[in-house]
């Protein structure tokens, strides 16, 4: 883009909201990734604090349809925006992005398409519930453009799943797993959360060799928070159940880890592994510092160095850009040293590590200390964390910034 303005004219009454021409410059020339968040859930789960509302909580205030329009609406200008570069990479998270059923999400895509259009060999994926996917769903998906589906499983243990106020029975997640494996999609991840208050080793074992036996290329597997303000929250304050204990967390991660390995997917990102190639591309570019639109409710986006992320509530979304207005709830200019401070916490996350030219004469020092002490190896001209150092991640991170 040139000139002097910060946005297109047609955008200039949207807000106080502008991108500086030093983020907008390079943008097509790295990787762009589109997030969509959809933030309806049939039910919530008891340990869930993301932005998502149950038709009883939204009422008539708002609805898939009126979040469709905004969507639209924002990605139209999100286009104008940044000059609709290709997206390499798209995510449909919530929620539950599959209530809104194989056409609904067709149709998102097709939104997406309408105003960027897709690179070659883009990665598109959706996040989906077992219990509202069918080999029918799966089907259409995969006519519409996606390439990948992440399904939530958490645990093959009923009890778990009862704790965790997740309504598929055990044997859902696997079977979703398989009808879009027949599908034809060949990049099927299953989520896992482990630590849940009642989960014993055995239930952990029954989950990784449910895992195992769908034949998919990637999992998630991560340790429960407890987040404020959850019904989980509540009830372990109530002492009705035990907070997770972090020596059972690192036992069953390093159960977990050696598991995957032993079946050939091979960790990546902490919390992530994959067979070789099967890697979350769109999870990479946050990890690695890419730019992003995200749209929809609570979405966060960076392009460029700046951050922002949009009003919560569906409602008030789609109200404010069907007034014409982007649905921007707050933004942050990150200075060079919130960047590094960035790049230092995600990148040491990963296998390929952290670049120690990276780093000040300081941080090095401090880094050399930690490769004394175990945490971390040297890998050529990065530092990679190792098994008992993934274990400690946030500390290794907090020592070497020190």
């Amino acid at each position: 883009m040139s000139g002097t303005s910060t946005t297109p004219g047609s955008l200039r009454e949207a807000g106080p909201f502008v991108l500086p021409e030093r983020s907008l410059a390079g943008v097509g020339s790295r990787p762009f990734g589109i997030y969509i968040h959809v933030p309806f859930c049939a039910t919530r789960c008891g340990y869930c604090d993301f932005n998502t509302y149950t038709a009883g909580e939204l009422g008539t205030s708002a609805s898939p349809q009126s979040w469709m329009e905004g969507l639209r609406r924002e990605l139209d200008a999100a286009a104008e925006l940044t000059g609709a570069p290709a997206v390499d990479t798209v995510f449909v998270g919530g929620g539950t992005p599959s209530l809104l059923g194989g056409d609904g999400l067709a149709d998102v895509l097709g939104a997406v398409c309408a105003s960027f259009g897709l690179a070659d060999g883009a990665e598109v994926t959706t996040e989906s519930n077992p219990e509202s996917t069918s080999p029918e769903f799966f089907d259409r998906l995969r006519a519409g453009g996606y390439t990948r589906v992440s399904l939530g499983m958490q645990s093959a243990a009923q009890h778990v799943l009862k704790v965790l106020d997740r309504t598929h029975t055990p044997g859902r997640a696997v079977a979703a797993a398989l009808e879009a494996r027949a599908a034809g999609f060949e990049h099927v991840n299953l989520d896992l959360i482990y630590g849940t208050p009642g989960e014993r080793d055995e239930d952990l074992d029954l989950s990784l060799d449910a895992v195992l036996s769908a034949g998919v290329d990637h999992v998630s597997a991560y340790a429960l928070i407890v987040e404020d303000g959850t019904a989980l929250a509540r009830k372990v304050r109530r002492g009705e159940l035990p907070a997770p204990d972090d020596d059972v967390l690192a036992s069953r991660y390093e159960r977990i880890d050696a598991r995957l390995a032993d079946a050939g997917l091979t960790w990546y990102e902490v919390s992530n592994w994959a067979v070789s190639g099967a890697e979350c591309r769109h999870n990479l570019g946050y990890w690695d510092g890419g730019d992003w639109w995200g749209a929809g409710p609570g979405a966060h986006s960076h392009v460029g160095g700046v951050r922002w992320w949009n009003v919560k509530h569906p409602a008030r979304y789609a109200e404010q850009l069907a007034a014409g207005s982007l649905p921007v709830g707050g933004s942050e200019h990150l200075t060079d040293e919130d960047r590094h401070l960035e790049r230092v916490m995600l990148t040491a996350r990963l296998r390929t590590g952290l670049p120690v030219a990276e780093l000040d004469s300081g941080e090095r020092r401090s880094a050399d200390a930690v490769v004394k002490d175990g945490l971390l190896l040297r890998d050529g001209d990065h530092l990679v964390l190792t098994d008992r150092g993934r274990l400690l991640a946030d500390a290794v991170v907090r020592t070497v910034l020190r």
